[in-house]
């Protein structure tokens, strides 16, 4: 049985229950992590995506294998949704030889070449001109993937995203640019840093379309993604989406969110949790059961702790391989 989410795209009861299962693994491993960095286990830093999971899971799953993404310092979900393994990124969270980076690029830097992912970026909008340059590699040998690139509302103020639109639009290259605008950037309200209404309208600068979607509706988010990854395929070019989400958590360990206000907060999590928005609508269709919900809630939790176990237990890096895989 498939369930049709709008005219042209249809996904299988099996599919969904996968993806809500997705969002939980998403959850559970940065809630994870923010237990560890709190506890001085992991080093570094790290910014978590937990009350974002629709954004990273839905975009993904329209996707095929080929296809590309770029990803941001905000990455674990992006990764995860793309098919990274949650014991490698945990690895590579604990600096171990196992993990993505061999435990060298910690949070930031997480990719996996083989999935289509072509990295995290600790620059913020780093990883826009990297996705219009595959989607330029992709037109140019004609290899007929998509490159979704994922980005926060504080690159949308970066020189490299309209420099990277505005190439991809005069060459349409088959590239979606896909904004989390989780209504901060870093301590600040992005209403107080970008002059438009909505990030998205500033696609009509460089002719290409514009959407806002509700970033905690999973099954918008599927939606729209999929008709501009279709659009983009079939050599019309880039779209520029702009999902309305928000980030549980403060912009990276260190901050105490002092710019927000508990009730707001109180506000985003009882009321438009992603994962429980979804969950509830499976139920209301009659599409799942509040029973085979809760075990992969359990599977999920289950399966990130299996990902700390393996992480705990894999070797540190030698000190004769310092100097591998590093380059200045």
């Amino acid at each position: 049985m498939s369930v049709k989410l709008s005219e042209k795209m249809e996904l299988s009861i099996e599919r969904l229950l996968d993806l809500y299962y997705q969002m939980w693994l998403v959850r559970y491993f940065d809630e994870k992590v923010d237990e560890f960095f709190a506890k001085g286990l992991i080093h570094g830093t790290t910014h978590l995506c937990v009350g974002q999971e629709a954004t990273a899971v839905g975009a993904c799953a329209v996707l095929e294998e080929k296809d590309k993404i770029t990803s941001t310092h905000r990455g674990h979900g992006h990764c995860i949704a793309k098919g990274a393994e949650a014991s490698r990124m945990m690895a590579e969270l604990f600096g171990r030889e196992s993990g993505y980076c061999k435990g060298k690029g910690g949070s930031m830097h997480i990719a996996d070449v083989d999935k289509g992912n072509l990295g995290a970026n600790g620059i913020v909008g780093g990883g826009i001109p990297i996705a219009a340059g595959a989607a330029l590699t992709s037109k140019m040998k004609n290899l007929g993937y998509v490159v979704l690139c994922f980005f926060g509302d504080g690159a949308s103020n970066e020189g490299s995203f309209h420099e990277a639109i505005n190439l991809a639009a005069i060459w349409n290259l088959p590239v979606v640019f896909f904004c989390e605008n989780n209504q901060y950037g870093m301590s600040g309200p992005a209403k107080e840093m970008i002059g438009v209404e909505n990030i998205a309208d500033r696609s009509k600068a460089y002719g290409i379309p514009g959407v806002v979607v509700e970033g905690n509706d999973i099954f918008e988010v599927i939606r729209v993604t999929n008709e501009a990854v279709a659009r983009a395929r079939s050599g019309e070019g880039p779209t520029l989406i702009e999902a309305k989400t928000y980030r549980w958590k403060g912009h990276s360990k260190s901050d105490a969110k002092k710019y927000r206000t508990k009730e707001e907060e109180r506000h985003w999590k009882e009321r438009k949790d992603p994962i429980a928005k979804m969950g509830q609508k499976l139920i209301d269709d009659q599409l799942a059961a509040k029973e085979q919900l809760e075990q992969l809630r359990q599977k999920a939790w289950e399966e990130i702790e299996a990902a700390v176990k393996y992480a705990e237990e894999s070797p540190m890096p030698s000190l004769d391989s310092i100097e591998e895989d590093v380059y200045a």
